[in-house]
């Protein structure tokens, strides 16, 4: 619900698929969620240099770089996190309107918020990848020397350690980081990709 009143969409002239049409590929929300050090972000930036490669039009949205800006008003409690997805998955479903396809690297942790997103879209344009590792693996990665902050209560609400991960029941797309490389993983969404003929207009 918006607070602002007297307020009306105002539709564009030019369609989602007439943009599509001229980029030569379908767009969508490639929704990266999973721990932090499971891999999502390592990955998401292979992707990107992959798609670009292939004249593929797209764009990479960050946790950690959506709260430098857009979101850096927002904490890690329950109802920031949502709010902090609830923003991700607008922006992409703008980005997706202009024929891109939108990869975003989040930990969202509640499978409640992922599926609003998958709810602003369109059937098919939201394609859930679940970047699946261990807390011990992650924590053995520890790029950022999170989970040992975590661990000595430098950190609260941490996912995995004093905060919950809800599991995806369903994704389109399930990626074991504890034994595949990047690459791997990168061409196994871009097989899903070919295959769902999401690089045809």
């Amino acid at each position: 619900m918006t607070k602002s009143e007297n307020i009306v969409w105002h539709d564009s002239e030019i369609t989602k698929q007439q943009r599509q049409e001229r980029n030569g590929h379908k767009g969508a929300v490639i929704w990266f969620t999973g721990l932090s050090g499971s891999g999502k972000s390592t990955i998401s930036v292979a992707l990107e240099n992959a798609l670009f490669e292939k004249g593929i039009r797209a764009y990479r949205l960050d946790g950690d770089n959506i709260r430098h800006g857009l979101n850096r008003n927002l904490g890690f409690s329950a109802e920031d996190r949502t709010e902090n997805i609830r923003r991700i998955g607008e922006v992409s479903k703008l980005m997706l309107d202009a024929g891109l396809f939108t990869l975003t690297a989040f930990i969202s942790p509640y499978k409640e918020d992922r599926d609003q997103v998958r709810e602003l879209v369109e059937a098919g344009e939201f394609i859930e990848v679940y970047v699946k590792a261990s807390v011990e693996t992650c924590e053995s990665r520890d790029p950022k020397g999170l989970y040992k902050k975590a661990r000595n209560g430098e950190i609260k609400n941490f996912t995995g350690i004093d905060a919950p991960y809800e599991e995806p029941a369903k994704p389109e797309i399930v990626l074991d980081t504890n034994t595949s490389s990047v690459e791997e993983s990168v061409a196994q969404i871009l097989e899903y990709l070919e295959a769902g003929n999401y690089f045809k207009a």
